[in-house]
């Protein structure tokens, strides 16, 4: 019982958009990790994107007092993406990688697993993976040092796949790693009428992968 109320608390801090105070709680709490987790499958989807960052900021403040903690917080979240675990984590690659991001010094080890999801995930997987593994691309660029240049081809291979919000997130990633001219190589992208969901500044954006095109090639 005392865990659901926790639950439904850390929920109405995520609505309302104070990540800082779940964070927070992190720290006293160590279950509230594992309740973002639980988190992420909540039906609001800004709840769910909410969670993700809060994870990253509750791992960052965790890790300063128990490193150990927080890597086997990303242990388990690499265990829930495997096919052993039995589960469908489907925001793994971004909570591994906004946890990597926000403790990178604790969590160094984790960094080049969650950026190499989008080439080690098995191809059933990436069906459901591929927008979260771009992300985590995007994300981690800034680790990833040698590691960046020969994972281009794959981001530019996802602008042709099926699913538009995959599409969506290889076009956003491109442009945040400075890939963006790669662009204009698909011009189709430009009037790709597809929609996908961007969440940025504790805020989603519904949008057409033509519109992002066009904003990120500022044309």
């Amino acid at each position: 019982m005392r865990g659901s109320r926790l639950k439904q608390e850390l929920r109405d801090l995520l609505q309302a958009g104070d990540l800082e105070t779940v964070a927070a709680q992190a720290a006293q709490r160590r279950l509230t990790l594992g309740l973002l987790v639980a988190l992420t499958f909540d039906p609001d989807p800004l709840v769910v994107w909410r969670a993700v960052e809060a994870m990253g900021l509750a791992v960052k403040i965790v890790g300063r007092e128990d490193p150990s903690y927080a890597r086997e917080h990303m242990r388990r979240l690499y265990w829930l993406i495997t096919e052993e675990s039995g589960g469908v984590f489907w925001k793994a690659p971004e909570c591994m990688a906004e946890c990597a991001a926000m403790a990178p010094d604790i969590l160094a080890d984790y960094i080049p697993i969650a950026f190499h999801l989008l080439e080690t995930l098995e191809e059933e997987d990436l069906e459901h993976f591929r927008p979260g593994a771009l992300w985590a691309v995007r994300r981690l660029a800034p680790w990833a040092g040698a590691d960046l240049p020969p994972m281009i081809p794959r981001v530019v291979a996802s602008l042709e796949d099926p699913d538009p919000q995959a599409r969506g997130m290889a076009v956003w990633c491109l442009g945040g790693i400075g890939e963006a001219g790669r662009l204009s190589a698909f011009p189709d992208l430009r009037h790709d009428e597809g929609r996908l969901v961007l969440y940025r500044d504790r805020r989603l954006e519904e949008l057409s992968v033509g519109e992002l095109t066009r904003r990120i090639l500022g044309s």
